[in-house]
């Protein structure tokens, strides 16, 4: 038996944010933004997708020099959460989606070690990591030419480019609620700062920043605390994470619940409201021989076709080739919604295609980028 999937259709209130329905739109790189100011189409993309419960967006860099820059999903025309322009055009798209009754938040993303040097807004600032290493290179399914880019050592993070870091996403936070944004969201996953900070694979200090699990979580929780300050209480923070990395398909933050409540509960200590959980393989168990994992592919081939049939679809995307993963010959969709407060929709909901080489955006990729609906129907 599979569960009632009404309660997806029914409001969700996390302090002063109150959405209509459960479904969450997924942050998604989409280049739209030259200089880091999103261009003035990009109010519509967002306003048309307003029926989402709330809208992540793109994920935009903090104020911070070494945030952003070409890698594995970067690119030329990532937007940032700073600047008059950016920030003007970002009232914009609040204004946009709150007059179509939607609600948004923005995913402030640092990408740390995977930013390849000399790109992104501010080239002449070197890549940051927490040891000054990448990864292992020989985990990582990347194009040869970018680990040939990165695999000489980056700089080490001092303390003050630590407590730059930190005040960086604190201000572009303010900024963010200055502007009607409904939350903030934090890149927290995927090998990026604030999760190389907390992976012991690229991770190797022994300082205050690093050595065991709970220790490094510190930059995580005082960005977490910094946020917090700059924004109201009652405004909630989401936060990304994920065991996998782009270094490591197979790394892990923690091999037991137990280790991962250590990192989650230090986290929500420091001021996190709703983790937003990011896995490469929905249909396996997390943490094997557990009671708490879920273990449910025929479950979910159900609710598929129970949620299509109410005008709903969710993809879990193949990374290595970005098509829908597939078993048996059927689509799997719906990432578990119903162990979780809310369900986030990512590539069924906006049509994924193949990115240009360049990253940038063709006339006929806008086209299909900014179709406004799929018909679900044929996923059913």
């Amino acid at each position: 038996m599979h569960p009632n999937l009404d309660p997806l259709f029914t409001p969700f209130t996390c302090g002063s944010l109150t959405m209509a329905n459960r479904f969450v739109m997924s942050p998604m790189t989409r280049n739209f933004s030259p200089g880091g100011v999103p261009l003035p189409e990009v109010a519509g993309y967002y306003a048309r997708r307003a029926h989402m419960g709330l809208i992540i967006t793109e994920g935009v860099g903090p104020d911070h020099a070494a945030a952003l820059g070409d890698g594995t999903t970067g690119g030329p025309a990532l937007p940032v959460m700073y600047g008059k322009a950016a920030l003007e055009s970002w009232k914009g798209i609040v204004d946009a989606v709150h007059a179509a009754g939607g609600k948004i938040a923005p995913q402030l993303w640092h990408m740390g070690p995977i930013r390849l040097p000399g790109t992104g807004p501010h080239p002449q600032a070197a890549s940051i990591s927490p040891s000054g290493i990448w990864g292992p290179l020989d985990r990582a399914m990347v194009p040869s030419g970018y680990l040939d880019a990165v695999k000489d050592a980056s700089l080490a993070a001092s303390e003050s480019d630590i407590a730059d870091i930190i005040a960086g996403f604190a201000r572009s936070a303010a900024h963010a609620h200055g502007l009607g944004f409904d939350a903030i969201a934090l890149h927290g996953g995927h090998g990026y700062l604030l999760d190389s900070f907390l992976w012991d694979g690229t991770n190797r200090r022994d300082d205050q920043w690093g050595g065991d699990r709970l220790r490094r979580t510190r930059l995580a929780r005082e960005v977490v605390r910094a946020v917090r300050k700059a924004i109201p209480a009652d405004k909630p923070i989401i936060y990304r994470l994920s065991q996998w990395k782009l270094q490591d398909y197979s790394a892990r933050l923690a091999d037991t619940p137990e280790e991962l409540g250590l990192i989650c509960d230090a986290l929500a200590d420091a001021g996190v409201d709703i983790f937003d959980v990011s896995t490469r393989h929905f249909d396996a168990p997390a943490f094997a021989g557990s009671d708490m994992a879920l273990d449910m592919f025929e479950e979910i081939v159900e609710m598929r076709k129970e949620a299509a049939a109410k005008g709903v679809a969710t993809v879990i995307w193949s990374y290595p080739r970005g098509e829908a993963v597939t078993k048996d010959g059927d689509t799997a969709i719906d990432v578990a919604a119903y162990a979780a407060h809310m369900a986030s929709l990512l590539r069924a909901h906006i049509i994924t295609i193949k990115l240009p080489t360049d990253h940038i955006m063709q006339p006929e990729a806008q086209k299909v980028y900014d179709k406004e609906k799929i018909d679900i129907s044929t996923l059913a």
